[in-house]
């Protein structure tokens, strides 16, 4: 079996890079871990996180799955979430989708695809809740649509979970919002559903 040595050697000139540029970087990244934000984004390797708002490691805690999807019987996006606010004290929770994702795409179609199907229920159930929004849309355009629509759903969930809602009542600084990544462009749009 290959060891992916190339990784390793990219990880190395990466490392390396930084070093130069910023010599103690390391060492004051292993002594503290604050950020501000918790990015919940979609799994797509052409998502991440820190590159598409630049900023350095260290700044954004991460959660990825398949479709930027937050469940409440999801225990490990749940504890990502307790743990952000409770322990981190993040002030932003993102819930960023994509343009042109995968597993809204999967969920649009008539096609079955294995155990992947339970997981594109939730996002079936979005565009069931707002059919009449996606009605007599193209393709393309009711896709665009079901991915705004679904960011919007999880900002949602997000907001109502025991996690955001007792944080809240305990007078907590958190705004939850709800932005959309086009990879065509590289551009962040704000969707207009920032709840606090």
């Amino acid at each position: 079996m290959k060891l992916l040595k190339h990784l390793f050697d990219r990880n190395l000139e990466w490392a390396d890079e930084i070093k130069r540029k910023e010599p103690g970087f390391f060492s004051k990244l292993s002594r503290q871990q604050a950020p501000e934000y918790l990015w919940i984004g979609c799994s797509d390797s052409r998502v991440p996180a820190n590159q598409i708002v630049d900023l350095p490691p260290g700044e954004v805690f991460v959660h990825r799955n398949i479709a930027n999807v937050v469940v409440h019987t999801d225990l490990n996006c749940l504890s990502v979430i307790q743990y952000a606010v409770d322990v981190l004290k993040v002030k932003h929770i993102i819930v960023c989708g994509h343009y042109g994702c995968g597993g809204i795409k999967a969920a649009m179609d008539r096609t079955e695809h294995g155990l992947i199907d339970n997981w594109l229920r939730h996002i079936k159930d979005v565009g069931r809740l707002n059919v009449e929004e996606l009605r007599g849309l193209g393709h393309e355009e009711k896709l665009d649509l079901l991915c705004e629509l679904n960011v919007k759903e999880q900002v949602s969930n997000v907001c109502n979970t025991t996690i955001v809602q007792n944080a809240w009542k305990r007078g907590i600084e958190l705004a939850i919002h709800g932005w959309i990544y086009n990879i065509e462009n590289g551009i962040l749009k704000d969707l207009d559903a920032c709840i606090t």
